[in-house]
């Protein structure tokens, strides 16, 4: 009795399997969909304390130049205006930049993409797949991170620090002289001092190499080691400010990777017109809050304000912009617009104990921003906005004002809500490129899938005959889990080589199958009933299988781990390319096989 219930239940699948399975399915199946709709051009124009042009108007506006306008999307922030042809993007731009006043490089007005899926997938949280620059056309920057500026700062605040020390020892006729961005001369009056100062910076600053010179004289540089470890840290805490500052700009499809030891390239897909997005990327902006100092009274420096006035502040702030974690432009009581600063807790703690120390005494809020003179080098150009008496103790709350207009103050919000850069940066290349490139690319990558999807299911129907059929269903739903995959994962971008990874996983998907479909014709070429075969057929197969693509799974992680973007982009289709091909090779084909055939230990087949 048992040997019997055993054969009738060989090749059975519980009912919740199936359930997962069609689940699974369905959910990939309204993921993929709106990928082949596809998108409509669209030019958006953001809310940003700028009037907000009527509706009709806008249609009245593009009809009159020519422009055919798909639909308006108003919303609360942004007014979206979604095109029939793409090839009019610009020129609409152009049209509404003249309706709402804006000038070149707006960031009120940008291009986009909309989808063109029907609006019920879309307010189900389905979107199509994001396409990477070599499919949908942008814009590629390339920036230089300028270290040297970070050593500097270390090599400014070393000779701070020698100073104070030859004030509290008392050490008479010692000058330090700065002269490189990595390297000091200390002139000593003796080599007992000599001797005095070479232990101070074995103990308070190991990070300097500190060699004997003419006379009693000490040379002080960075180590090797130490600036590799500030350029790495430097370049990565950029990096991170790059990520922030784009995703302020609300495009989530950017690449932004290190490119050699100090450069930093980013791509942006679907946007035409760099000005917008260079005014945010290639901006280094940064608050710093200095006591107002008279002259004379400690080491100062000169700074100017809005109207060319010069202000002496100390040489060294109070608190810099990396303290702040929230920025946000608003009016003020006197409609003024200002911007509302909430540091962090380290950052309300030396404001708290500066303010309570200097109440009655004036702080000067200054802007900061680099760029490249004629000779290459970066310039850092720097103004007063606003000069305040302390009234009362401050935390980790406060506003300045003195930023211009609304705009500029939502601007520069901005800036400092994605973080101020470690070190300045300027973008060295720009490159612009078309969509006219990437639909062709498309075009030729579909075609490429399309023919290897069509010649592999010829061939698995012809092959494999009835079970052959079970191959080709599986290998549609690999595809389709495939496609749904990639629109469902956040960051996942498709690039022409991952199309070719798309290809490429049309003929893994089927070497499952066909793996496990030769062995059931060995099992039933030993005499095994279809039911043995079957059942001796998946669960032999599965080590082949599972070894074969985990091996080639690691290869996929190590070439996302290393790899740019579009070899990241073939990694990434292939690597999802291999589980899909699992789960459906395995899964989803003995289900089919199972519901078909595997309860009938009695029946033949010829495959």
């Amino acid at each position: 009795m048992r040997k019997k219930q055993s054969q009738r239940l060989l090749n059975h699948y519980p009912a919740w399997k199936y359930v997962v399975l069609i689940i699974t399915l369905v959910v990939m199946l309204l993921s993929a969909i709106p990928t082949w709709y596809g998108e409509n051009a669209a030019v958006q124009i953001a809310a940003k304390g700028g009037p907000m042009p009527d509706v009709v108007q806008i249609q009245k506006q593009l009809s009159a130049q020519g422009i055919e306008v798909k639909r308006i999307d108003q919303l609360s922030d942004k007014t979206l205006v979604v095109l029939q042809d793409e090839a009019q993007q610009s020129k609409a731009r152009a049209v509404l930049a003249d309706l709402i006043g804006a000038k070149a490089g707006d960031a009120r007005l940008t291009l986009a993409m909309s989808a063109a899926a029907p609006e019920w997938l879309q307010e189900m949280g389905f979107a199509p797949i994001k396409l990477g620059l070599d499919l949908r056309g942008g814009v590629q920057f390339l920036l230089d991170v300028d270290v040297d500026q970070v050593f500097k700062a270390q090599t400014e605040q070393l000779q701070d620090d020698l100073r104070r020390a030859f004030r509290e020892q008392g050490i008479r006729l010692a000058r330090v002289e700065m002269t490189d961005v990595d390297s000091v001369i200390v002139r000593l009056p003796s080599g007992e001092v000599n001797s005095q100062i070479r232990q101070y910076i074995r103990k308070e600053a190991p990070q300097w190499q500190a060699t004997n010179e003419s006379g009693n004289n000490l040379r002080l540089q960075l180590k090797q080691d130490e600036k590799s470890q500030l350029r790495n840290l430097t370049v990565q805490q950029n990096l991170q400010t790059m990520r922030s500052r784009i995703e302020e700009l609300g495009i989530t499809e950017a690449l932004v990777q290190r490119q050699g030891e100090n450069r930093i390239r980013i791509e942006l897909p679907g946007v035409q017109d760099p000005a917008a997005a260079k005014s945010v990327i290639g901006a280094t902006a940064s608050l710093a809050f200095y006591p107002v100092r008279e002259q004379g009274v400690g080491s100062t420096m000169v700074i100017p304000n809005e109207q060319g006035e010069p202000v002496r502040v100390a040489r060294k702030p109070v608190l810099s912009g990396d303290h702040i974690i929230d920025a946000r432009a608003s009016f003020g009581e006197m409609g003024m617009a200002e911007v509302n600063i909430t540091l962090d807790s380290a950052g309300g703690k030396i404001m708290s104990d500066f303010s309570r120390q200097n109440i009655g005494k004036p702080m000067a809020t200054a802007f900061s921003e680099y760029s490249r003179n004629a000779q290459g080098q970066a310039v850092q150009e720097s103004k007063i906005i606003s000069v305040a008496t302390i009234q009362s103790q401050l935390g980790n709350r406060f506003r300045i004002t003195g930023a211009g207009s609304i705009q500029d103050a939502q601007e520069l919000a901005l800036l400092l809500r994605a973080g101020s850069l470690t070190a300045p940066v300027t973008i060295v290349e720009e490159r612009t490129i078309g969509p006219t490139l990437g639909a062709e690319n498309i075009e030729n990558g579909f075609a490429a899938l399309g023919l290897g999807l069509g010649m592999t299911l010829v061939f698995m129907a012809l092959w494999y005959r009835r079970l052959g059929w079970v191959a080709n269903v599986a290998l549609v739903c690999n595809m389709v889990m495939l496609f749904g995959l990639l629109a469902l994962i956040p960051g996942a971008v498709l690039t022409l080589p991952g199309m070719a990874g798309l290809v490429l996983t049309v003929g893994m998907a089927v070497d499952t199958n066909v793996l496990i479909f030769e062995r059931i014709r060995d099992k039933l070429k030993e005499g095994r009933s279809m039911a043995q075969a079957i059942d001796r057929g998946f669960s032999s197969a599965f080590s082949t299988i599972f070894d074969a693509n985990f091996t080639t799974m690691i290869t996929a992680v190590v070439l996302y781990a290393i790899g740019n973007g579009p070899i990241q982009g073939f990694a990434l289709t292939l690597g999802l390319g291999l589980l899909t091909s699992m789960f459906t090779g395995i899964f989803a084909s003995r289900a089919i096989i199972n519901l078909v055939w595997g309860r009938d230990a009695r029946r033949e087949v010829r495959i």
